[in-house]
């Protein structure tokens, strides 16, 4: 479609500007609102500045750690401040807050040497300094707790094996081309692979075997290696459930700190251990809480569509790139569209989801809540089984609101530009989601590709039948370098790319809102469903 040049009137209030998109003379509004939104969001870009007071200003933001209620409270003031309607915490049943104070490991003998290292997450404090000799015992399953019993009193426990490190299969820093999406445009039937599951189960339950053999045979602490080189450390954990804290103190050692240790232990007398975590639990509010605002529609009947992005992250670096990226183009699409004064016919909602990464915790509760229901989850179940199991689980049940939700769009693979939509197999939505994309075409956010993506806040959505959508986006270096690392930091957001995001997911929210056509839908999922959403991954991740 031809598109011309609007005339537009611009009307200075107080610091910020107020932009009002007039019509020219036989154009559509949905045209001039497209111009007023690449105008708004390339020439007054406020998303580094949100970007930056997320990250450098707010830091980390762990789920339900005290950062992470200073988070909620930020959020909510820019949403109010902004003017949009219905801002609300909306909370859900998750467990323990915790945040590291400080941490110290260090090599005492046979030389003194600092090491780098970063607490794991909800593990407990040392209680001061600990000094005890390293012993190299490898556990990945139960199976290995024999060799190693009666073996490991008053040490500290590297078990993971250390390796030689590995070279790198892909560049360190990356755009897609052509190849990638020749790859992602060809449909991929479903496929349900329970063995798989059960396996991914297996492996994410064991930090709890593996700290009841730990205590039981007398060691004082466990370190585990970064499965990362270059001095990067990460430092998840998952064991934030009331009454499921583990009882050692845990570390994560760089990779190449950890191999050098373990030489040392080879080739001569067991290197000694310094470790003082200073690590802090917050039982004060054991919900997390999804932050929600609203742009209201002028039809209560034609429902609503979303964008969101998860606002939690882990605590080696700041969450930039995972997701600050996402969640400050979320904001800055909700500041543009009501900087406009749009009137949407359908409402326009944002959310910033929390819980992602313990099992895309935040975005379940809301289609529980609001869209549709399904069995469980059974007592003792934590992120991690629901995170694998819930998808699978039937009979599905909508809610009276299963039908309002008509599109909902998510960004969650770092800071790269949008370069269009998955469509998660649903080919009949693609023509309509290619038509709100190709004014957006020009800036590279052109292609819908018939692949799903999985592992992030979409994907619960989808499984229920509704129409959920995540962005593709350059990898940059999130899946070779920030992604959960401690170099997740305001340095990797790249200013253009963001700017560009914002502009897509406002005309994308826009155009959905206005439709007078809707999003096909899937029929609601009936068992068996031969589909496992997290087979399927980004590039480079």
């Amino acid at each position: 479609m031809r598109r011309t040049w609007i005339a537009m009137a611009l009307a200075v209030t107080g610091a910020g500007a107020a932009l009002v998109a007039v019509p020219a003379a036989g154009q559509k509004a949905d045209d001039a609102d497209t111009n007023a939104i690449i105008d708004q969001g390339f020439n007054h870009s406020q998303v580094m500045r949100i970007a930056q007071e997320m990250t450098d200003g707010l830091g980390p933001r762990l789920t339900n750690s005290p950062a992470m209620r200073r988070a909620e409270q930020w959020a909510i003031d820019r949403f109010a401040g902004w003017g949009l309607a219905n801002v609300r915490r909306e909370g859900f049943e998750f467990g323990r807050g915790w945040e590291i104070l400080s941490v110290d490991v260090r090599m005492t003998a046979p030389r003194p040497l600092a090491l780098t290292a970063i607490p794991i997450a909800w593990t407990p404090s040392t209680g001061g300094a600990i000094t005890a000799p390293i012993v190299v015992a490898p556990m990945s399953k139960e199976e290995h707790f024999a060799e190693w019993k009666g073996k490991l009193a008053g040490r500290i426990v590297l078990v993971t094996l250390p390796g030689t490190g590995d070279e790198p299969e892909k560049a360190p820093f990356r755009r897609l081309g052509g190849e990638d999406f020749e790859k992602l445009e060809a449909y991929r039937q479903p496929k349900y692979d329970p063995d798989a599951i059960n396996k991914r189960l297996e492996r994410v339950s064991f930090a709890e075997k593996l700290d009841a053999f730990l205590k039981a045979e007398g060691a004082v602490a466990w370190v585990r290696q970064s499965y990362r080189d270059g001095k990067l450390v990460h430092g998840e954990g998952y064991n934030y459930r009331v009454g499921h804290t583990l009882s050692l103190p845990g570390v994560e050692l760089a990779a190449e700190d950890y191999r050098r240790l373990a030489r040392l232990a080879k080739s001569g007398p067991a290197p000694q251990l310094s470790i003082d975590s200073n690590v802090r639990f917050d039982d004060s509010d054991t919900k997390a809480y999804n932050i929600i605002a609203d742009i209201p529609g002028s039809d209560p009947k034609a429902g609503y569509v979303m964008a969101g992005a998860h606002f939690d992250s882990w605590v080696a670096g700041d969450g930039a790139t995972d997701n600050a990226a996402g969640s400050a183009v979320v904001m800055e699409a909700a500041r543009i569209l009501k900087t406009l004064g749009v009137r949407p016919k359908r409402t326009i909602r944002f959310v910033l989801w929390t819980g992602e990464e313990q099992g895309l915790l935040g975005s379940l509760a809301y289609v529980d809540k609001h869209l549709a229901t399904r069995p469980g989850p059974t007592e003792g179940e934590d992120g991690n089984a629901l995170y694998y199991g819930w998808p699978n689980r039937y009979p599905v049940t909508p809610r009276p609101g299963y039908g309002d939700l008509k599109a909902y769009f998510n960004m969650d693979n770092g800071s790269g530009k949008l370069r269009g939509l998955y469509a998660e197999g649903n080919v009949a939505a693609v023509p309509l989601l290619q038509a709100w994309l190709a004014p957006f075409a020009s800036m590279g956010a052109g292609k819908v590709v018939a692949a799903p993506t999985g592992g992030t806040d979409h994907v619960y959505m989808q499984s229920v039948g509704v129409p959920g959508f995540q962005f593709i986006q350059d990898p940059l270096d999130y899946g070779s370098r920030t992604h959960h690392s401690s170099a997740d930091t305001f340095d990797h957001l790249k200013a253009d790319d963001l700017r560009q995001a914002s502009v897509v997911m406002a005309g994308m929210l826009l155009a959905s809102a206005n439709s007078d056509k809707v999003l096909p839908r899937f029929p609601v999922p009936s068992q068996p469903a031969p589909y496992d959403p997290f087979q399927y991954k980004d590039p480079d991740q």
